[in-house]
C-alpha cells in the first residue's frame, strides 16, 4: 500500500475520532431523557415487600415484583408470575403455573420454588407478615409440585383468588439475606421480575430504577424510573413546570387547574381506587384487648361518633376543595368496582344534619356551655378533640379546618394537627389520636380490605403488627367476612361484603369522605401513550399494577411522538434509544476496522521495507 493511501487512511480514522467524541455524550443524554422523573413528597417506609406498609413504597414495588396474578387493564385477573391458574370444584385446590423460561432480572430461573417459598415465609415468621398476612390467613400449605406448577390448599374454601397481591421474591437472593430488614435501605440492585427493578435509593433525595431487559412482557420503552423528592407538592409543581420532572401525580384541584393550558403539559383526571375517610377512634384495644393510646373517652360512645360525622358536610368538602372532581363517600370500595360498591339493600345512608348531632350530643350528657362549647361530662372541661392528618396531602389540611368549623358549630371544640407522615403513622398505630384522616388504595377484590377490620387484625400494644385501620372489632362483621371469604357465588357474596362493610359503617367508626379522581399532569412534549387502568377513565400512577409507567413512551429530540405505547403492542423497546446506540456502535465498529487497517498497513509496510 503506497504512503498516500496510508495517510488517506489516517486521516479517515482521525476524522472518526474526532466525530466519536463529539457523539460521546450522545449514549447518556439519550438514556437520560428517556428516564422518566416522576415527582414524590411521601415517604418511603421501606422497599421490603413482607412489610411495605405506605402507598408510596407498594407503588414502587408494583414496579419490581410481580404477583402470581396481576390486575388487567380493566382490573379483571390477567397472568403475573403465573400465567394461568385452576381452582377445584370446592375452591380449596388453587393451581399455579409458572410458564418455561420466565428469569428473574439477574437472568436466574424464576420458578413455582419461588412462590412457595415467598408464601411459606409470610405464613410462618409473623415479622414478615405485616403487609400480606392477612393473604395468607386461610392458607393451609403452599408446595412447589415442580419448577412449573404451585398447589395453593386453603384451610376452606375461598372465592379470593390466592396469587392476588403479594409480591413474589427471589428466593436465591432472600434466603442468603435477614429477611426480615433486607431493603429497608437499598445497598445494592435489587432482583426482581417485573418490568423495572430498584437500583438506587436515597431517602430523601432520589430513587432510581432501571429498565428490566428481561421481563416477560418485553423491556419498557423508558430506559428507567427516578422519582425525584419535593418538599411539598407545590414545588413538585414547579418542577414540572421547568422540566425538572416529567410526571407529578396527587395535584389539589387549585394546582390541577393551574397546569390546565401550560405548554408542553397535559392534565389528567382518572377514576380513582382511593378513599379519603375520616375515623374516629372508637377506644383502640389491641390484638388482646388491651387498651392502647390517649384517644378521647368521649368517642367510646357511638351515639357521638354518629353525632361527629352527621356534622361534617362531605358534599361541600367534594365541591369547596375537589373542585367537583371526587365522587361522594360510602364505604371503603370505590365506585370503580361496582359489584361491591354501596349498601346492603335497605340500609340508610347518613346525611349532614348538624341539627340531629347537636339533638345525639345533648342526649348522650353533653351540654354546651356558657361560651357554645360543649363540656365533657367526665372531666368538666371543654370537650375537645384532636384531628391528625398527613402534611404531604394539601388537601387533608383544608379539609381538618373545614372538619374544625362544622364540629365547633354544633359545640365540639377541635384542634387540627397536620403532621409528617411518619409522626401520623407513629401517633395513629399506638391510638395516639381522636380524629384521623386517613386514605386507602383499594384493590378489585374486597377481602384484603375487609380482613384489616377484623378483630384479629388489631397491633400489637406497641403498634407492630398494625393491619387495622381503626381498632375495630365486632363478631358478627368478623362472621360475615369469613362467609365472604369461602362464598363461591358471586351474587351472593356481593351481599355479604356489603353486609359486611354496613356492619362498619353503622358502627360510625370510619366516615369515608369521598373517592378523589386521581390528579395528574405529566410533559407530553416528552412522553406520550400512557396506558391508564381502566382503560380509557383510569389514572396513568396508583394503578393496581405497572400499566401506566411500564408503557409510558419517550418522544424524540424533535418533539415527535416515539414508538406507539404497550397498549398498543405491550413490551417492544424504545426505538430512538436503539437507533442511537446503533450509530454509536457501528462508529465504534468503523474505528475499529479503520484503527486495524492501519495497523496492518504498517505491518505490511515494515515487512516491505526490510525486503
Amino acid at each position: 500500500m503506497s504512503t498516500t493511501t496510508v495517510r488517506r487512511l489516517a486521516a479517515l480514522a482521525a476524522a472518526i475520532l474526532v466525530t466519536l467524541a463529539s457523539l460521546a455524550g450522545v449514549p447518556a443524554r439519550a438514556a437520560e431523557a428517556s428516564v422518566l422523573r416522576i415527582a414524590i413528597v411521601a415517604q418511603i417506609d421501606t422497599l421490603n415487600p413482607f412489610k411495605t406498609a405506605l402507598l408510596s413504597s407498594i407503588n414502587v414495588n408494583r414496579m419490581q415484583f410481580e404477583s402470581l396474578v396481576e390486575s388487567g387493564l380493566q382490573n379483571e385477573p390477567v397472568g403475573g408470575f403465573a400465567d394461568r391458574w385452576e381452582t377445584s370444584p370446592d375452591g380449596r385446590t388453587w393451581t399455579f403455573t409458572v410458564p418455561d423460561g420466565r428469569v428473574w432480572s439477574d437472568g436466574q430461573p424464576a420458578t413455582a420454588d419461588d412462590a412457595a417459598w415467598t408464601l411459606n415465609q409470610i405464613m410462618t415468621k409473623p415479622e414478615l407478615a405485616t403487609a400480606n398476612g392477612t393473604l395468607v390467613a386461610n392458607v393451609a400449605s403452599a408446595v412447589a409440585r415442580d419448577p412449573r406448577t404451585l398447589v395453593i390448599t386453603t384451610k376452606a374454601p375461598q372465592a379470593a383468588n390466592p396469587g392476588i397481591d403479594i409480591p413474589i421474591v427471589p428466593r436465591h437472593v432472600w434466603e442468603n439475606r435477614d429477611a426480615a430488614h433486607y431493603l429497608d435501605d437499598v445497598t445494592e440492585p435489587v432482583v426482581g421480575s417485573g418490568p423495572f427493578v430498584v437500583t438506587k435509593l436515597d431517602k430523601g433525595q432520589s430513587l432510581e430504577l432501571a429498565a428490566n431487559p428481561r421481563f416477560w412482557r418485553g423491556a419498557p420503552r423508558a430506559a428507567g424510573l427516578r422519582w425525584v423528592w419535593y418538599k411539598n407538592m407545590d414545588a413538585a409543581v414547579q418542577g414540572l413546570r421547568t422540566g425538572e420532572i416529567d410526571l407529578v401525580s396527587g395535584l389539589t384541584n387549585a394546582q390541577f387547574d393551574a397546569l390546565s393550558g401550560v405548554p408542553g403539559v397535559t392534565t389528567s383526571a382518572g377514576a380513582g381506587r382511593r378513599y379519603i375517610g375520616l375515623t374516629a377512634n372508637p377506644g383502640m384495644a389491641s390484638s388482646a384487648n388491651q387498651p392502647m393510646g390517649n384517644g378521647n373517652p368521649a368517642l367510646r360512645d357511638p351515639a357521638v361518633r354518629r353525632a361527629v360525622f352527621l356534622a361534617i358536610d362531605n358534599a361541600t368538602i367534594v365541591e369547596r376543595v375537589l373542585g367537583g372532581r371526587a365522587k361522594p363517600g360510602v364505604t371503603q370500595i370505590p365506585t370503580v368496582y361496582p359489584a361491591y360498591f354501596g349498601l346492603p339493600a335497605g340500609a340508610s345512608p347518613r346525611t349532614f344534619d348538624p341539627d340531629e348531632a347537636g339533638r345525639l350530643l345533648d342526649a348522650a350528657g353533653y351540654r354546651r356551655g356558657a361560651d357554645g362549647v360543649r363540656v365533657d361530662k367526665a372531666s368538666g372541661r371543654p370537650l375537645t378533640l384532636r384531628l391528625l392528618g398527613r402534611n404531604s396531602s394539601p388537601d387533608l389540611a383544608r379539609i381538618g379546618e373545614y372538619v374544625r368549623s362544622w364540629l365547633e358549630r354544633v359545640g365540639v371544640r377541635t384542634t387540627v394537627q397536620i403532621v409528617s407522615d411518619a409522626k401520623t403513622d407513629q401517633d395513629s398505630a399506638v391510638g395516639n389520636y381522636d380524629l384521623l384522616l386517613t386514605g386507602w388504595a383499594v384493590g378489585p377484590d374486597p377481602d384484603f380490605q375487609l380482613s384489616i377490620n377484623q378483630c384479629s387484625s388489631r397491633p400489637n400494644t406497641d403498634g407492630s403488627g398494625r393491619l387495622s385501620e381503626v381498632g375495630f372489632c365486632d363478631a358478627e362483621f368478623d362472621r360475615l367476612f369469613a362467609a365472604q371469604h369461602a362464598e363461591l357465588d358471586a351474587a351472593h357474596r356481593a351481599d355479604l361484603v356489603k353486609r359486611a362493610f354496613g356492619r362498619l359503617y353503622d358502627a360510625n367508626v370510619l366516615d369515608v369522605l369521598y373517592y378523589p379522581d386521581q390528579l395528574e399532569a405529566y410533559r407530553s412534549d416528552r412522553w406520550n401513550d400512557f396506558q391508564r387502568q381502566p382503560t380509557g377513565t383510569g389514572p396513568i400512577t396508583g394503578q393496581n399494577s405497572y400499566w401506566g409507567l411500564y408503557s409510558a413512551t419517550p418522544r424524540d429530540a424533535a418533539g415527535a411522538e416515539g414508538t406507539p405505547g404497550a397498549s398498543a403492542a405491550p413490551g417492544a423497546g424504545p426505538a430512538s434509544d436503539a437507533v442511537s446506540g446503533a450509530s454509536i456502535a457501528g462508529i465504534l465498529v468503523t474505528v475499529a476496522l479503520a484503527g486495524g487497517a492501519i495497523y496492518l498497513v504498517r505491518r505490511r509496510r515494515s515487512a516491505d521495507e526490510r525486503e
